[in-house]
C-alpha cells in the first residue's frame, strides 16, 4: 500500500506532525448574500463547512488559542497550519483580508496559511495579496470544485462553470501558490466512473493536493429535504472505499492526499450513519488499502 498522505507530506516538509487549526474569518459567500443565490450550495450547512472551526472572535489570536487547546494533547511538536475553513475566505475587502491573514501567520508556531475559497472569488488584487503573504509563509488555496460534471454542478448550485476553476488554478500557480482541490464523492446522479473522472481531471489540472470528501447529508440543508423524500441515495462504506481506491489510482503519484473522508457534525448528521464513527472508517479504509495493495498513480497518465 502506498499513497502520498498529508501527514507524510508534512513530515517531509516540516520535519514532524503539523495540525490544522480551523478558523472562522467571519465571511459569507456569493451563494448566500444574493450575488449568486441566497441558500448556499445544496449540501452546505448554516456554518458553511465550518462545523469544527473555532468560534468567531474579534481577534484571530483568540481563535488560535482556542483551537490549539483542542489538539494540545496530540501535538507535542507545536507546529500548526492556520486554516480558514468557513464559507468563502477571500470574499471580503482587501484591507480586511490583509489584516486577518497577517494576524493568523504572526505566531512562529504557524508554519503555513490555508485558505478555503471559491475559484470565482480570486480577483487580481486578492492574488497579489496572497502572493505577498506567500513570501512570509507558505500559502495554500483550497478550491471547492466538488465535481467536473455540469449536471451535478447545477444540482448542487455551485454557481460557476468548470473553466473558472481551470483559470483559477493557472492564476494561482503563476503566483507561486499551492492549490488544493476539494472533491465530493457520492453526489446524486453520479456513477463510480463519473467520480473517478473528476479525480483524474483534478490530477491533470495542476493542483498540488486533493481532498476527497464523502457526501454528508446534514440537517438544515436543502439536501436533507431531498434525502427525506428518497431522492438522495448514500454510499455504503464498502462502496466508498472502492471509489477511493479508483480515485487514488488515477492521481499523480506525488499529489498530496489531504483527506480521504470527512467529518459530519454528529449533532446534525442524517446520513450516511456509518460515517459518524471516524476511527472505524479510517481503520476500514487503511485495512482495505493494504488488502488491495493500493498504489497511488497506478493508472495515472499525463496525456492532457
Amino acid at each position: 500500500m502506498w499513497y502520498h498522505s498529508f501527514p507524510q507530506a508534512m513530515r517531509e516538509r516540516f520535519g514532524g506532525k503539523v495540525y490544522k487549526l480551523a478558523l472562522d474569518g467571519g465571511m459569507t459567500c456569493p451563494n448566500r448574500d444574493g450575488t449568486l443565490g441566497t441558500r448556499g450550495c445544496i449540501f452546505c450547512s448554516e456554518v458553511g463547512a465550518g462545523e469544527f472551526a473555532s468560534p468567531a472572535c474579534t481577534h484571530v489570536a483568540e481563535q488560535l488559542a482556542h483551537a490549539k487547546q483542542r489538539v494540545a494533547h496530540k501535538n507535542k511538536g507545536g507546529q500548526y497550519i492556520a486554516y480558514f475553513q468557513s464559507f468563502t475566505n477571500t470574499y471580503a475587502p482587501l484591507p480586511y483580508l490583509d489584516a486577518l491573514f497577517r494576524q493568523a501567520i504572526a505566531s512562529p508556531e504557524i508554519v503555513a496559511l490555508s485558505i478555503a475559497t471559491r475559484p470565482d472569488c480570486l480577483g487580481p488584487e486578492v492574488l497579489a495579496l496572497l502572493q505577498r503573504l506567500n513570501q512570509i509563509k507558505p500559502v495554500w488555496v483550497e478550491l471547492g470544485l466538488q465535481t467536473i460534471h455540469p449536471d451535478s454542478a447545477r444540482y448542487i448550485r455551485r454557481g460557476y462553470a468548470l473553466p473558472v476553476y481551470d483559470h483559477a488554478v493557472c492564476a494561482l500557480k503563476r503566483a507561486g501558490l499551492e492549490v488544493i482541490t476539494h472533491v465530493i464523492l457520492g453526489l446524486p446522479g453520479e456513477c463510480r466512473e463519473d467520480m473517478v473522472e473528476t479525480a483524474r481531471y483534478v490530477g491533470r489540472s495542476g493542483a498540488d493536493g486533493i481532498k476527497l470528501q464523502l457526501l454528508h447529508v446534514l440537517e438544515g440543508t436543502d439536501l436533507a429535504q431531498e434525502y427525506r423524500e428518497g431522492k438522495v441515495p448514500v454510499l455504503t462504506l464498502e462502496e466508498y472505499i472502492q471509489i477511493l481506491e479508483d480515485c487514488l489510482s488515477v492521481l499523480p503519484p506525488r499529489m498530496v492526499i489531504h483527506r480521504l473522508t470527512g467529518d459530519g457534525d454528529k449533532r446534525t448528521l442524517l446520513a450516511p450513519s456509518w460515517s459518524a464513527n471516524k476511527k472505524l472508517v479510517l481503520h476500514a479504509i487503511q485495512t482495505a488499502f493494504v488488502r488491495d495493495q493500493v498504489q497511488q498513480g497506478s493508472r495515472w497518465t499525463d496525456d492532457s
